[in-house]
């Protein structure tokens, strides 16, 4: 079967330059995943690959950077684990504070010790964002703190067109890989490749 993937060229050559990077990381995969939302795809993400170089994160994320740096931001959140190095990175960039959310208990929440309220103006930070799913869950968690959420920032975009995610997005990669829901994929349906759950969220791999 072949992988279904497209780059979005309209947003700039850099683009380019970045997916080569994630290439010779061998932070982009190509297979049989299950995803944190759930559904299966023939490519992945292993942003982890990517972020264990510093210069070569500095490198991607300084996309990203040149992107966000006139919004009026006040912290950077990451929801743990994938946000959360990519949340230090573009805080150390952008020169403001770093936090993170995490589960505990199956919920997402704000813990550590750290802090968010009314006049904080948070960019929320992932190595992917494919539903928006974890993101989300961090802007509810926020907000609920009285902070304003102003915009997403990731090292892949791999939304599909269909997605309803709310929030602007600034990537250092922009991406179309077909994912499937579990019962509708082909790659299942075909039989040759074994799912695999390269992510850290707690989900039962059945196929």
């Amino acid at each position: 079967m072949r992988l279904a993937v497209h780059i979005n060229s309209l947003k700039g050559e850099y683009m380019d330059d970045n997916l080569e990077i994630l290439k010779q990381g061998e932070a982009f995969l190509e297979g049989h995943f299950l995803l944190s939302s759930g559904r299966h795809s023939g490519g992945y993400f292993q942003c982890a690959k990517l972020l264990r170089f510093p210069a070569l994160a500095e490198k991607v994320l300084s996309t990203v950077t040149a992107q966000v740096k006139h919004l009026p931001i006040t912290k950077v959140c990451g929801p743990a684990m994938g946000g959360v190095i990519v949340s230090y990175e573009l805080a150390r960039q952008l020169g403001t504070e770093s936090i993170f959310t995490e589960r505990e208990y199956g919920k997402m929440q704000l813990r550590r010790g750290f802090y968010v309220g009314k006049g904080d103006k948070i960019l929320i930070a992932e190595d992917v964002i494919t539903t928006g799913k974890s993101t989300m869950e961090t802007v509810r968690v926020l907000e609920a703190l009285g902070a304003e959420v102003i915009g997403a920032a990731c090292i892949a975009d791999r939304r599909a067109s269909d997605c309803t995610f709310t929030l602007p997005v600034y990537a250092a990669l922009k991406l179309n890989i077909d994912s499937y829901a579990p019962d509708d994929c082909p790659i299942c349906k075909e039989g040759k490749r074994k799912l695999e759950k390269p992510g850290s969220r707690d989900l039962p791999v059945t196929r």
